[in-house]
C-alpha cells in the first residue's frame, strides 16, 4: 500500500513532504489541478482564481500552467499576474458608486433641425395681404370675420400646404408624393386656420364629391368646434362638412355621409370631421362609405392621437385609403397602391398622393411614436429652437413653448382649505369667466356643489358624466357669460376654444407636464392675456416646480392667500359643508335605490 501512495504521489506531481506542508492527506485543495500538472500550494493565485478575477481566457492559464519553466509562487505572495490590470469587464462585487453618462438624444434630421416658427402672436403678425397665394375669395371671408393678419404659425403652414398642392389636388407637384408636415405650436396661437384655409383652398374646384379630407380630434366637443370652422369657410362653396362623432345615431350620420342610387352609393361629403371610435364605426358598417380618394388626413392633438393608437384607427383608416391590390392598369393615372421599393417604373406613374397632417401644442418628439404614423419625408414647424449640440449651454426654452400673455402662479395651501381659496380667487378677482381643473369627475362633482352651496358666484360642472347635448349646452352658457366659474375634468383641456377665459385654477395639481400645458392654455389665447393659478400642498411643491422648470416655463411666483382675508369667508363655507355632507348622502341614498 505504502509504494502504491508513492506512485499515486509521484504521478500527481508531488511528495510527501509537499502533502505535509499542504496539510497532508485529508488536506482540501483547490479545484484546479489535473493530473500530469503542477500542484499549486495553498494561498497562490490560481489559473481558476485568475480566471474568475481577471477574466482572462482558459486557453492562456493552461498554457502558462502547463509551461516547466514557470516557477510556483512562495506561500503568502500573489503571482506577478494579480498585477496585472483587469478586464474590461464588471468587477463582481465592486460597489464603488459611478454617476451614469447622460445620454443624448439622436434625432432626425427633419426633428433636429425644424423649420422655426416666430411664437409672439402680438408682434409677429403677417398681413393677409403679404400671403397672396391664398384664394380672393377666402381673403374676403377672413376679413369679414375680423381676420386681418396671420398669426406666425399661420404664415408658415399655410404657403407650405398651398405649394404641396399647387398643381391641383390629384397629384402631387410635379408628380411628387408631398411632405408630412408636423406642427408644434403653443395652445392659441391659430394652429386650426393653418389646416382649414390650405384645405379649403385645395378642394375648391372638385367636381365630384368624394371624402377628400379627414380629420381626426380626440373629443366630441374639439371635433364640433373645428367642424364649425369649416362650416364658416365652406359656406359660399359647393363643398360640404360632415360630423360624426357618435353625438346622433349611426343611421342618421349615415345619411349625411352616403346617399343609396339606383347603380350604387352617391358621396355626399368632401370634408368629414371625426373621432377616431365612430370613424371606425362608420369604416365598418356604412356601405358606400370609401376613403380611396383621401387626399388630406389631418390629426389634431396628435400626440393624444398617438396614445390612443391602441384603438387601432390609424391602420383602419390607411386600410380603406389605400387598396390592397395594385393599380388595375399598368399605367393606371392617379390611383393610389400601397408603397413598395422606389424604383423608375413606380415614379413614372404618378399616383393621387396622401398627405399627413400633425398639430399639437406638445407634440412628442420620441422618433418610436412618431414612427406608427408612417410619415413620409416629414417636415417639422416648431416655435422651439432646434436641439443643441449636447456641448452646447442648456436651452432656456425649455421642452414645450407656453402663450407670451400668460401669468403663472402657485398658491400653497392645507388640503381643507382648497375649496375656500378657489372661492377666495374667483369672488376676489371679479372676473366673469373662470376655469377650474380637477383629476377626477367625483372631485369636480364634489367642488361644484360646495361652491353652489356657498353661494354668490353662477357655478356648473363640466365632466364625462354628463351627455354631450348638456355638456354643449354649458360651454355655450358659459361662451355667453351665464356662468362665471366653470369647474371641469380635463374633458375641456384639450383644445376647446372659449373666448374671454381670464383665468384658470388647478384646483388638483396636473400629474403629468402636458396635462399642465394644455389646461393653462384655455386661457391667454389669440395674443391676449390670462392668469393661472395652481393650489398645492406642501408635498407637492418641489416636484412640481422641477417640472415646469424643465418645460421651461417662467418662474412660478408664489402667491400667498393670507388667513385674515379668508376669515370672513369661513361662516358660510362651514355652512356649506353642512349641506354638502347632507347632499352626498341624499345622491347616495339615490343611487343605491
Amino acid at each position: 500500500p505504502d509504494a502504491r501512495q508513492g506512485k499515486r504521489r509521484r504521478v500527481d506531481g508531488g511528495d510527501a513532504d509537499a502533502g505535509a506542508d499542504a496539510g497532508g492527506p485529508g488536506a482540501e485543495r483547490e479545484p484546479g489541478p489535473r493530473r500530469g500538472l503542477p500542484a499549486w500550494p495553498v494561498g497562490t493565485l490560481t489559473p481558476w482564481r485568475l480566471l474568475c478575477r481577471a477574466g482572462r481566457s482558459q486557453e492562456a492559464i493552461e498554457e502558462r500552467s502547463a509551461s516547466p519553466e514557470a516557477p510556483a509562487a512562495p506561500v503568502g505572495r500573489l503571482p506577478e499576474a494579480a498585477s496585472e490590470p483587469a478586464g474590461p469587464g464588471p468587477v463582481l462585487g465592486g460597489l464603488a458608486r459611478r454617476r451614469a453618462p447622460k445620454v443624448q438624444p439622436f434625432l432626425p434630421v427633419w426633428l433636429a433641425n425644424p423649420s422655426c416658427v416666430k411664437k409672439n402672436v402680438t408682434e409677429d403678425l403677417v398681413p393677409i395681404e403679404d400671403i397672396p397665394e391664398v384664394h380672393p375669395d377666402l381673403q374676403r371671408q377672413l376679413k369679414a370675420h375680423g381676420i386681418s393678419a396671420y398669426f406666425p404659425v399661420q404664415a408658415a403652414v399655410i404657403p407650405a400646404l398651398l405649394e404641396s398642392a399647387a398643381d391641383g389636388f390629384l397629384v402631387g407637384r410635379g408628380g411628387y408624393q408631398p411632405s408630412d408636415l408636423c406642427v408644434s405650436a403653443p395652445t392659441g396661437s391659430g394652429k386650426t386656420l393653418a389646416f382649414v384655409i390650405p384645405v379649403v383652398q385645395a378642394l375648391l374646384h372638385r367636381v365630384v364629391c368624394h371624402v377628400r379630407a379627414l380629420i381626426v380630434l380626440p373629443t366630441k366637443e374639439l371635433a364640433q368646434q373645428v367642424s364649425k370652422v369649416f362650416n364658416i369657410y365652406t359656406d359660399a362653396t359647393p363643398l360640404r362638412v360632415a360630423l360624426v362623432t357618435g353625438q346622433k345615431p349611426l343611421a342618421k350620420e349615415q345619411e349625411s355621409l352616403v346617399q343609396k342610387t339606383a347603380d350604387g352609393y352617391r358621396c355626399l361629403a368632401d370634408i368629414v370631421v371625426a373621432t377616431p371610435g365612430r370613424l371606425v364605426d362608420h369604416i365598418d358598417q356604412t356601405q358606400g362609405f370609401s376613403l380611396q380618394q383621401l387626399r388630406f388626413l389631418v390629426v389634431d392633438e396628435a400626440d393624444r392621437m398617438i396614445d390612443s393608437m391602441h384603438q387601432s384607427w390609424l391602420p383602419r383608416v390607411m386600410a380603406a385609403a389605400v387598396p390592397s391590390s395594385g393599380p388595375a392598369a399598368p399605367c393606371a393615372l392617379l390611383q393610389r397602391w400601397r408603397p413598395a421599393a422606389m424604383t423608375a417604373a413606380s415614379t413614372s406613374c404618378p399616383q393621387m398622393p396622401l398627405q399627413k397632417l400633425l398639430f399639437s401644442a406638445t407634440l412628442t418628439q420620441n422618433p418610436e411614436k412618431l414612427q406608427r404614423l408612417g410619415l413620409y419625408q416629414p417636415r417639422l414647424f416648431s416655435t422651439q429652437l432646434p436641439h443643441r449640440d449636447p456641448g452646447d449651454a442648456k436651452d432656456p426654452e425649455g421642452k414645450y413653448a407656453f402663450p407670451a400673455g400668460l401669468m403663472h402662479r402657485y398658491v400653497p395651501c392645507s388640503l381643507s382649505a382648497k375649496p375656500l381659496a378657489v372661492i377666495h380667487l374667483v369672488l376676489g378677482m371679479h372676473l366673469s369667466r373662470a376655469l377650474c381643473f380637477t383629476n377626477s369627475r367625483e372631485n369636480a362633482h364634489r367642488l361644484f356643489l360646495l361652491v353652489q352651496a356657498f353661494g354668490g358666484v353662477s357655478v356648473a360642472e363640466f365632466s364625462s358624466c354628463y351627455g354631450p347635448g348638456h355638456r354643449r349646452k354649458i360651454l355655450k352658457q358659459f361662451e355667453q357669460g351665464k356662468i362665471q366659474l366653470l369647474i371641469s375634468t380635463d374633458a375641456t383641456a384639450r383644445g376647446i376654444d372659449v373666448p374671454g377665459v381670464e383665468l384658470v385654477i388647478n384646483y388638483d395639481a396636473p400629474q403629468y407636464l402636458r396635462t399642465y400645458v394644455h389646461r393653462v392654455g384655455r386661457t391667454a389665447r389669440a395674443g391676449k392675456t390670462g392668469q393661472a393659478f395652481t393650489l398645492l400642498l406642501k408635498v407637492q411643491e418641489r416636484r412640481f416646480l422641477r417640472m415646469l422648470a424643465e418645460a421651461g416655463a417662467p418662474e412660478l411666483a408664489r402667491h400667498e392667500v393670507p388667513s385674515k382675508l379668508l376669515q370672513p369667508l369661513v361662516p358660510r363655507y362651514e355652512e356649506a359643508l353642512s349641506q354638502l355632507e347632507r347632499t352626498v348622502k341624499e345622491e347616495y341614498r339615490q343611487k343605491v335605490a
